[in-house]
This record gives structure tokens, sequence and C-alpha cells, in this order.
């Protein structure tokens, strides 16, 4: 059977930067305003008051200390409290193709490819701009990409699993080259006025090149996949279609994402842990054998957690599993991407697993050598 590399990958990383301390003064603005607008509803017992957070909050909790995204002004506007951009018409190129895009061009460069050497385009990401004509079709026209292209969701876990299905289209000679593109801008679906939500999202476009033979200077082989999903209503979004001939009138927060973070703690992490080590198990390793884990950027503790998992000791080289959380916050599917891209180092015969894992439960374990 033939071998697949991850040839390259590429980022397009959004223009504007929110600090924490950004972000908490427009959120406890917000709640300032929200308090004394509804004052009498709060002194009734009717509601509840809501309550200031703060940078060292969100720093424990999360490990995240600032977030690129797509719109600045409005997002930190209290009377607003989400990005703002202009709608294009239907002939210009989409938000998400452009991002994707840029991402992908970064990805050819980084390669030495061109798109006349790309046979296929896969859009993957937690959220898809509309439902037709795809994404993937938009970036393929835009790039002059012959062959075939289509978009697809996996929640956190869409970029691995769209570097699974462009691996599977190779080894079954499908095609030889594949752009696999994750734009997300996770800003849209996230609730600024939540305090335990507000802070976590940032926005973000990556792309990995995925190829057969590759003469790229940056490539890894792909040994192999491990994958897993769980059904769970812990992590949520309700937007969809449906919602339109919905006998409902769903108010903004219903629409927006949602999830028990405690419970996702619980429920996620011996999971990821788990199937980690029974890929390794499978191939006849340990953890030991393992230079680099690049794992989804949705929460340090998370990651921490899972790693003394694996590791089998709450002490370890915090070196071994890269951290973009504290400059990109939760990218979503992107998040691993941008921990491999950022901080990789393997020598010729070092191993590393990229690992996603989000609602679904999704989560999906890659296993590369250098």
């Amino acid at each position: 059977m033939r071998e697949v590399h991850i040839a390259s990958t590429g980022l397009w990383i959004p223009e504007h930067k929110v600090s924490n301390d950004e972000l908490i003064q427009s959120f406890n603005e917000y709640v300032d305003k929200y308090n004394e607008d509804n004052k009498d509803s709060i002194n009734e017992g009717s509601i509840k008051a809501l309550e200031h957070s703060s940078t060292e909050f969100v720093e424990k909790a999360s490990g995240i200390k600032s977030r690129y995204v797509i719109e600045k002004k409005h997002l930190l506007d209290p009377n607003f409290m989400k990005p703002l951009i202009e709608p294009r018409d239907k002939n210009d190129l989409s938000i998400l193709a452009e991002i994707g895009v840029n991402a992908a061009k970064d990805a050819l460069e980084r390669a030495n490819l061109q798109p006349k050497d790309i046979d296929a385009v896969i859009v993957s990401a937690a959220n898809i701009s509309r439902a037709y004509p795809a994404i993937a079709i938009e970036i393929q026209n835009e790039l002059d990409i012959k062959g075939y292209a289509y978009d697809m969701m996996v929640a956190c876990s869409s970029a691995t699993f769209g570097i699974s299905n462009a691996y599977s289209d190779i080894k079954t000679e499908k095609a030889d080259t594949i752009l696999v593109i994750n734009p997300e801008i996770t800003t849209a679906h996230n609730n600024y006025t939540d305090r335990e939500a507000h802070f976590i999202f940032g926005d973000v476009a990556a792309a990995t090149v995925v190829q057969g033979e590759s003469n790229s200077p940056v490539k890894s082989r792909i040994i192999s996949f491990k994958q897993s999903t769980v059904f769970s209503n812990n992590i949520r979004n309700e937007k969809g279609f449906i919602n339109f001939i919905e006998n409902k009138d769903y108010s903004r927060d219903e629409l927006l994402f949602k999830q028990n973070g405690k419970k996702v703690f619980k429920d996620v992490c011996p999971l990821v842990a788990e199937l980690i080590s029974e890929h390794l198990s499978e191939e006849d390793l340990s953890h030991r054998d393992i230079k680099k884990f690049w794992l989804h950027q949705a929460n340090l503790n998370m990651n921490n957690f899972i790693l003394k998992r694996i590791v089998g000791d709450d002490k370890f080289n915090a070196d071994k599993a890269p951290c973009v959380l504290d400059e990109f916050a939760n990218t979503s599917s992107a998040g691993s991407l941008i921990a491999y891209h950022r901080h990789n180092d393997l020598k010729p015969g070092d191993k590393g697993i990229i690992c996603s894992f989000g609602g679904g439960y999704s989560i999906c374990s890659i296993l590369v050598e250098k």
C-alpha cells in the first residue's frame, strides 16, 4: 500500500486581536448595563443579577490570554456583544472561502506545490455558513483546481476527520493530493453575554495538504488513525435550517454555542486518554515513543489532565504537549493543527500524535512520523 503524508500545513490569522483585559472590560460593562436595565425584576427576584468576571478567572479556568477575531469593534461594544461583518453578494467570494483560500495558499507554498497539483478539496469545520453550494467547491473554483470538492462537519474534530477522509481517498487511489481546509469563524456562534463561555473562542483558518508521494521539505508520514464518536448533548449548537419551520421563537441565546463545561471535562478527558493509549498500544508504542502530542486547544487544564493520564504521572514535560491557547484561544477544529504547525520540531524518525476532541463527542488521533 502506498504511503500518505501530511505534506504541509498553512494558516490564515485575522488582523484583529483581543486581550482578556479588553474582553473582560466589555463584559463587565455589559453586566452593569443589564443589571441596571433589569433592576426592578432583580429586586423582585424574578431574574438573577449577572456577575462580573475577571482576567484571573479566565486564565485559571482555561489558559486563554487572547484571541484573534474577524471583527473587534462591535464584539467589544456592550450594546452589541458580537462581531459584525458586511453581507456579500452571491457573486463575490464568501468569507469562509476567502479565509480558506488564504490558508490554502500558505500550505501550498510550504509544500512547494501549485493549485494545479491538487486533485480534491475538503472543507471541514465546526460550522459551515451555508448548505449549498459547498464552500469547498467555491474554493476549488477560485483556485482553478480540477477534480472534486465537498464540505463536512464533525465539530471540533472536523480537521482530523477531514484528513482521515483525504488519507482514505489517497490510499484507494481516488486522488493523489488533497487540500483539507478548516475555516473557523467561531466568534459567530459564541455567546458574549455568557460569563462561562464568552472568553473561549477565536477565529482562524487552517489548511493541510495530504499527499501520497511527496517531495515536501516539511512532510510527515501518516502511520495510522484511531477515531471514536459518543453521542452527548453536553456541547450543543441548535442553529440550523429546521429552526425556520419549527413552531418556536428562538432567543439569540438558544441558537448559540452552549456547553456543560464540568460534565464535558469529566466525560471527555478519560475518553481521549484511553483512545490515545489504545492507539499507541495497537502500534506497539508507548508514550515514551512520542515526541509531541498536538492536542485540541480547548482548555489547558483538560490537556494537562489527558497527558497525565497517558503518561501515568503528574510530572511531565509541558513541551511534550505544545499549547497555543494563550495566543489563539479555542479555534475549534483548527486548534490541534495550529499546535502542529507552530511547534513541530520532529527530526527524521520522530513520532507524534495529532488529536482532536469535542462536540459529539468526537475524537480522532493521528499518528505521524517525520
